[in-house]
Order: structure tokens, then sequence, then C-alpha cells
């Protein structure tokens, strides 16, 4: 068993029968469980237990599954390694002495490590691809919409989404299927239109597919990386899909866009945690303003801390205009790319991560580093599309594992899920 894949080890049993009897799941520690404790990676939520559960998780247990775990993650969502974790770091069980990716890497480490046959995660700029692609599992980021994100805790809710984790690319399909539809407790969600199931999509038939490549989300990836990509659009052609190369000039422009507006809702969306109504609750004199101060100082770590001063910074008078306002411009302009691209072809495809998994503590040190390896999934969530990963091999250079990205137009998983099936 991989170290500190869970949190917290507590079953939660489903109905007797349904579409997922006789399946585990694993959830991210991020999404509510009544009775259960919900960390969320952070000392700050340390004993905190919901008194409800998630959209979710009611889904998953009127299913049949049954909940074997809350699962590790980077603080509050904020990391790419499940680093930033304060009960310590998961391994990768693909890659020993390599992170998992994140923030959801426990979830996907769960997977891996024949801990869960399924697992949920979040993906608010990569969350569920990134770790999917270290890992060498599948991992799907759904329309933003189309899963409910009721109890699931924000950070940037204006891009994340709950996703599922799996083995096979049909096995999240079926929990997709699952998770997904309309709920009235989030005003966001919607039908995706259609009674059709998501797993009778994964028929693996891609001849005549036009695959998008944007030039763009090569560059200044590995050579080993970008060796297995094309193997995998190779694959693709020998069964009948054709590909050709798109631009997507404003991704140049979306990782600033991104850590902007993340930042920014995670200032607002963490101000809740004050001491005073739940959490943890610093032993200090003083007023109000002391408490607050050093409970928050106690409370959160120091990627936590950096997002939270940066997106406090850039919505601040003065600021606003020149830093935020700019962010939501050029985040329509990705969702542009994004359209036009896709007017041209059925799906895009780039390598998920432009890198193999880093060692542990490689990247503790450079903040900047983790940032701009989120490349190729934020513009995705900025632009409001489903996305998956999939397997794609090994990496010539090192011998780790390299993830497949295909992404759709908005409600497409059906045909993500088809092409992804066929690279199995």
């Amino acid at each position: 068993m991989s170290e500190h894949i869970f949190i917290t080890k507590e079953t939660i049993h489903g109905t007797d029968d349904g579409p997922l009897a006789g399946q585990t799941v694993a959830v991210k520690d991020n999404i509510s469980t009544e009775g259960v404790r919900t960390t969320c990676g952070s000392t700050m939520l340390e004993e905190y237990v919901p008194p409800y559960d998630a959209t979710v998780v009611e889904r998953v247990t009127d299913a049949g599954a049954t909940i074997i775990g809350k699962a590790n993650m980077d603080e509050f969502g904020m990391g790419s390694t499940t680093e930033t974790s304060a009960f310590g770091s998961t391994d990768n069980p693909a890659a020993p002495g390599r992170v998992p990716g994140g923030s959801s890497g426990g979830s996907a480490a769960a997977v891996a490590a024949g801990e869960a046959d399924l697992a949920l995660g979040s993906d608010t700029g990569g969350s569920i691809r990134c770790p999917a692609a270290f890992c060498g599992v599948v991992g799907i980021k759904p329309t933003y919409g189309l899963v409910s994100r009721y109890g699931l805790v924000s950070y940037g809710n204006s891009l994340e989404q709950i996703g599922p984790f799996a083995n096979t690319v049909e096995d999240a399909a079926s929990l997709l299927d699952v998770i997904a539809g309309s709920d009235e407790r989030d005003a966001t969600t919607r039908d995706a239109g259609d009674d059709s199931r998501y797993a009778d999509a994964a028929t693996g038939d891609v001849d005549g597919l036009s695959i998008g490549v944007p030039t763009e989300l090569l560059e200044g990836a590995d050579d080993g990386v970008v060796e297995a990509f094309w193997d995998a659009i190779a694959d693709l052609e020998a069964q009948g899909a054709e590909y050709h190369e798109v631009s997507l000039p404003s991704v140049e422009h979306a990782v600033e866009a991104y850590y902007v507006i993340a930042m920014s809702e995670a200032s607002s969306n963490l101000a809740r945690f004050d001491g005073v109504r739940y959490g943890h609750s610093a032993d200090a004199e003083g007023n109000w303003n002391d408490v607050f101060a050093e409970t928050r100082k106690e409370g959160f770590g120091d990627e936590v801390k950096r997002r939270i001063l940066l997106g406090t910074y850039a919505l601040s008078a003065g600021y606003h205009d020149k830093y935020y306002k700019k962010a939501q411009d050029a985040r329509a302009w990705v969702k542009q790319d994004f359209d036009e691209a896709l007017s041209d072809a059925d799906v895009l495809a780039s390598p998920t991560m432009p890198v193999t998994p880093f060692e542990q503590g490689e990247s503790l040190d450079d903040p900047l580093q983790m940032y701009l390896a989120d490349a190729n999934t934020v513009p995705v969530n900025l632009a409001d599309l489903p996305a998956i990963s999939v397997p794609a091999g090994e990496s010539d250079d090192d011998g780790l594992p390299v993830g497949l990205q295909l992404v759709g137009p908005a409600f497409g998983e059906e045909r993500l899920i088809r092409a992804a099936s066929a690279l199995e």
C-alpha cells in the first residue's frame, strides 16, 4: 500500500444494488461526507465533520458503491503534487519516489495502487487530469455544470468540477453516468440534453474522427513526452482518425489569467475560515483581529497563504481592473480560441502534462515551476470545456507515465470517451 493515500479510512456503505454495486470508491477529502471527517488536507479543518453528504456522495452510494475513505490532496486543492497536504505527501504507486500529481493525488493513487476500483476528485485547473497522467490511470474533467458541486468545499468556484478516476475509460464513464445531471441545490448544473449513457460511448470507434493538435501545447514539453504523444496519435490514425495542427494563440496568457482568477476566488472563499464558526481556532488573546490572524497563521499552510495574499492583492482597490478584469478578458479570449478550433475538429489533443512526475520535494522550493506545469490543463477550465486524460505509454527518457489529453466541445463527453477508449 502506497504511503498517505487516505487521510481518513472509514467505510460508507451504499445500497444493495445499482449500477455500481460491489465497486469501491475513494473520495477526495474536499467533498463532504456526513459524519466522516472532511479536512481538505488542511490543519484548518483537521477536526471538521460535515452534517451532510455532497450530491455526488449521495448518488454514488445510491448506485450501490461502497466508499472506503477520504483521499489525500493538496491543501484546499492548491498544488500539483499532493505535497502541500498537512497530513503528508502521497507516493506515486506507478513511479515510487515520485509525486502522484495533484491536487487529487490521493484519489488517483488509490486507483493506481488497487486500493479502490474508482475514485472522485475535483479539477480546478487540472487537478484530475494531472494525477491521472502521473499515475497512469484515466481521469475525466466534465463540462462545467454537468456535475453538481453541492458539498464541494470551494476553492475557485467558477472553474472547478468534480469528476471520476478509473483504470479504464469505460469504468470512468460508468461513474460519470452516476454523478452527472442537474441538481436543484446547485444552480450552475444542467442536464447534457439526452438520456444516453456515457459508458455506452466507450466503443473505441474513431473512424473518421478529426483531431486538432494545438502546436502551442507541445512547446516546452519534454522530448520523451512529445514522442509518446505522437505515438498515441499514430495509434489513433491507424484506427481511422486523422489529425491536423491548429493554433490557440491565447494559451500564452492562460496560466497567468488562471492564477489571477483562481487566487482571487480563493481569497474570497477562504475568508470564511475565521476561527469562530467552525474549523481551527487559535488559543490566542487579544481582540477579534488578533485571534483571526493567529487562527489563519496556524491553520493554513504556506501555499494557501501565498494564494490568499496574491488573490487579495489582485482584488484590492486600484488593482482590480489592472489584474482581475484583464484576467477575465483573457479568459474570454481563451474560450473563443477553443470554440474556433473545435469548429474544425471533433476533439483537440495534447500531452496532459508537459513533464513526467516530479521527484518528491522537487517543486516545493519553486512554486513557479509547479504553476507552469499546468500550462496544458488550465486553459480547459478557463473555457468551461470537458477533457479526459488517458494513459499514452511511457517516456523513453525515464520510463515514467505519460498522459494524452483530449478536449471536446461543451457537453461533448461522449465524443471524448469514444476517442479515449480507442487507446486502450
